[in-house]
């Protein structure tokens, strides 16, 4: 089986280097937000639409126009346009289902942090050394070999950190089919990061809940410092270093643990989370007596207050980013990950199956028609188990169809999953 599989490595450049590569960066961004106003201009001035082509095949005149251009590879400058180009195949896809259209924006200065060559042209890696043309060698640090073969090659900026990105072609053998001796149902939650129906409670570590003191002095002090000054410029970095810690934090706790699941258990089992609805703000509320009394809307509170600090620390325990690496790491290995319906699996008794509304501040589960008593989130994760159990048997039923949904959750073949990963560097962790 042929995939796509990212190798990323942290590269340490020299300070002319890291000049030279400020400097193409922000002649991509320019490029891209200059084909994005000459796309936005046609269409208004002679509602013509310019293909991604038509736009490539500009850039001679361009570099004619802008001799700084040059010294921009080609191949680099036509992926801003083919990026540009997907940013509106997006933007007309979301129309076609039904989306938040979200038009192709100009980006902001520091927004644009990478750039890539499509091909093999422009650099070239031998003995481990990577020469990137006008840049001469770039030090990279390899701590693990790259497989396969290189199809693209992306340098990307964080802060003040810069990193190498392979995308290599991978021929790997099917996955094999595991021994599931063990199956486990998993409940995520705020209190506990996770807990499993085994009756394991695993820790949440809220790294931006920890890290936020130290973030709002550091912000304070940016708030604080006068626009386009060194000073500025120092303050943000320090903000931007905190962030990475944070994010960096986040995924390593997240791997480990995925790992470690997909090792143990042959049989994973989630809820069908819809993080985007979770997060929702709420809507405002209207006080109609005192509307009525001032004659004018008057708007009751609303508690979003309470509820922007719950999506806060609904994203900095990354459950979609978790699950995602989960079902990569279990398609490699051959582990199955099934999804189910969330509906109901808290109120829920797992011994009896009768449902007992509960609110969210109730964390323990006792029901009084079989005296079943249990830690909520653990019930709720036999209910995940049971389901997840269902779901599968249903799935291996005689004449059942691959593909064919079932109860709303579809089941896809190792190879199915791992296309989903493609080129995000999850593959394989």
């Amino acid at each position: 089986m042929l995939i796509r599989k990212a190798f990323q490595y942290r590269a340490y450049p020299n300070k002319t280097q890291t000049i030279q590569l400020d400097r193409i960066l922000w002649l991509c961004r320019d490029l891209y937000n200059g084909a994005l106003y000459e796309r936005r201009e046609a269409w208004r001035l002679a509602h013509k639409s310019l293909s991604c082509y038509e736009q490539i095949n500009e850039l001679p005149a361009v570099k004619e126009v802008a001799p700084e251009y040059k010294d921009v590879p080609s191949h680099v400058l036509q992926d801003v346009i083919r990026r540009l180009d997907k940013a509106f195949q997006a933007f007309f896809r979301r129309i076609k289902a039904g989306q938040t259209p979200g038009f192709p924006r100009f980006v902001g200065r520091g927004r644009y942090a990478s750039f890539t060559y499509p091909d093999q042209a422009g650099w070239k890696l031998t003995a481990g050394q990577l020469h990137l043309t006008g840049l001469g060698r770039l030090r990279i640090f390899f701590h693990r070999p790259i497989e396969g073969t290189i199809k693209t090659l992306t340098v990307r900026r964080d802060a003040d950190h810069w990193y190498i990105s392979f995308a290599c072609e991978v021929e790997i053998p099917d996955p094999p089919a595991a021994d599931e001796p063990t199956a486990v149902g998993i409940d995520l939650g705020l209190l506990h990061f996770a807990t499993l129906s085994t009756g394991e409670h695993i820790a949440n570590p809220r790294p931006l809940r920890t890290a936020e003191a130290r973030l709002a002095i550091a912000q304070v002090r940016l708030t604080r410092c006068q626009k386009r000054s060194k000073r500025r410029g120092r303050a943000r970095l320090r903000v931007s270093r905190l962030h990475r810690k944070v994010r960096h934090q986040r995924r390593d706790f997240l791997h480990k643990l995925s790992r470690r699941l997909v090792n143990e258990y042959g049989l994973i089992v989630f809820e069908e989370l819809a993080i985007r609805n979770l997060t929702r703000r709420p809507k405002a509320k209207v006080d109609a007596d005192q509307s009525a009394a001032a004659g004018e809307t008057v708007y009751a509170p609303n508690g979003a207050a309470a509820k922007a600090g719950l999506n806060k620390s609904i994203h900095d325990a990354g459950w979609r980013m978790f699950q995602d690496f989960c079902a990569s790491k279990a398609a490699w290995a051959g582990r199955i990950v099934l999804f189910v319906n969330p509906a109901y699996t808290s109120q829920t008794c797992s011994g009896c199956g009768v449902i007992r509304k509960k609110a969210l501040a109730e964390r323990w589960h006792s029901c009084p028609e079989c005296g079943c008593e249990l830690d909520r989130d653990h019930n709720a994760a036999v209910n995940i188990f049971r389901l997840g159990l269902s779901l599968r048997a249903s799935v291996e039923a005689p004449g059942y169809k691959p593909g064919e949904e079932v109860t709303g959750y579809n089941l896809r073949s190792p190879a199915e999953r791992l296309s989903r990963f493609e080129g995000l560097g999850l593959s394989g962790c």
